[in-house]
């Protein structure tokens, strides 16, 4: 799977609009976990190994440099941490964890 770029088609938008591109890539296997994680602080490779359970280093590999290549993470001498853009989209989202968890309960 090729990174999702706005402008250029993507799961769900032949047009690319820049929202169908970021919940292409966030709805990912383990991307939007690793963001989730990360706004806690910087990690290593090994920590977010743990932290995703049963993701392969392959697949963990891929995500970062996908989130690397979307300037939402990068590299840092603590390990993998939010870039200023990957804190703001942290932020954004965070407030649906919360009504989430609210809608979750219709379920029980």
């Amino acid at each position: 799977m090729k990174l999702p770029i706005p402008g250029q088609p993507v799961r769900g938008s032949k047009t690319g609009a820049p929202i169908m591109a970021l919940l292409d890539l966030l709805g990912r296997s383990w991307a939007m976990g690793i963001v989730w994680h990360l706004y806690s602080g910087p990690s290593t490779f090994r920590k977010l190994q743990d932290y995703c359970e049963s993701i392969s280093p392959t697949t963990l590999n891929k995500r970062l440099k996908e989130l690397k290549d979307s300037y939402l993470i990068e590299r840092t001498v603590n390990g993998y941490a939010l870039t200023e853009q990957g804190k703001e989209l942290y932020e954004l989202i965070e407030p649906l964890g919360s009504w989430a968890k609210i809608w979750a309960k219709n379920f029980k």
